[in-house]
């Protein structure tokens, strides 16, 4: 009896440890002659659903060696990476319209950096000198110590500063 209790571990519902327990299948690794599991899988073919499954070690070799323009003819590499290209172009490009700051004007600005100079109240043609003298004038202004419980020039100064950095950033 104390010996059913051991293999129960004092819960008798239970049974004996691992009694319904099966063998984990283990998938072996795909390259000739390996004994190791195959838990890595790899294409067979290039848009191919069909998988390889080989070892960590093999599974890098595999990597290594792997060409996707193999089988092809040179017309139709060159054609495949072309489109891959312009696809990724286009993918690329769509992005673009949640870029910070957008497209950019023609003296290469973008919308965000215009409003940057306007919040600091000077020219968008000016150096970075001219930009941190503003800064430091305005931030003087609307600095929250010298305007203690207003609330507005705590906002400006906050944009102030955002704008300042944008540009000091933008200029780095």
């Amino acid at each position: 009896m104390a010996n059913d209790y051991v293999k129960s571990f004092g819960f008798p519902r239970w049974g004996e440890y691992g009694r319904d327990k099966d063998a984990k299948p283990l998938r072996m690794c795909d390259y000739a002659g390996c004994n190791e599991t195959g838990d890595h899988p790899a294409p067979k073919a290039p848009g191919s659903n069909e998988r390889w499954y080989f070892c960590q070690n093999h599974a890098g070799e595999y990597n290594r060696n792997w060409n996707f323009f193999e089988g092809m003819s040179e017309e139709e590499a060159q054609r495949q990476a072309h489109e891959a290209d312009h696809a990724s172009a286009r993918s690329f490009a769509g992005g673009r319209t949640f870029e910070w700051g957008g497209a950019t004007d023609e003296n290469g600005r973008t919308s965000t950096e215009q409003a940057a100079f306007d919040t600091l109240e000077i020219d968008s043609a000016s150096d970075q000198t001219a930009i941190k003298r503003q800064y430091r004038k305005l931030a003087k202004m609307y600095h929250p110590d010298a305007n203690s419980g207003d609330p507005e020039a705590a906002e400006r100064f906050y944009q102030v500063q955002t704008a300042y950095d944008l540009l000091r950033e933008k200029s780095a």
